[in-house]
């Protein structure tokens, strides 16, 4: 039975997740075994979250050679997939549409941007529902992704 989103738990095994991207490739977070990865959940419509991915877009872009992937899920329907890649052809990670506001074991997106962090050994290293404020800022990604991609 798939982890409901509530059965989150910092330190315990992430639930797989697998984006298909724009480009038609496949990511499923199991292949990432030993790279910290960041799943970010957004949409063009949400302005926190259009303000937050050019800043973890950069991040992004400084440390890949460190191990780090960002897979970004955008809640924008299909009618909506010109928008979707306009903006994300600026990004240095991967986008695809998530399909639905389910996301499994992560649970129904009803707030975004979230973003959820996980380890080199694929266990739950930062959950976004704990935050109030979970968008990203220089500050966050400091103190959750670099220790990570540090250790």
């Amino acid at each position: 039975m798939a982890a409901r989103a509530n059965a989150l738990s910092v330190g315990q095994p992430a639930p797989p997740l697998e984006l298909h991207t724009l480009d038609g490739r496949s990511i499923n977070t199991r292949e990432l075994l030993g790279k910290v990865v960041i799943l970010t959940f957004w949409a063009t419509w949400c302005s926190p979250c259009l303000e937050e991915l050019p800043l973890l877009s950069a991040y992004a872009a400084r440390h890949a050679n460190e191990g780090l992937q960002v897979l970004g899920f955008s809640l924008d329907g299909p009618d909506d997939l010109p928008a979707v890649r306009k903006f994300s052809s600026g990004l240095s990670f991967p986008v695809g549409l998530l399909g639905s506001a389910w996301a499994g074991g992560y649970g129904r997106m009803w707030r975004i941007p979230v973003n959820f962090t996980i380890d080199r050994a694929g266990r739950l290293a930062d959950n976004g529902w704990d935050d109030k404020s979970p968008a990203w800022t220089a500050e966050r990604l400091e103190r959750v992704v670099t220790p990570l991609l540090r250790g």
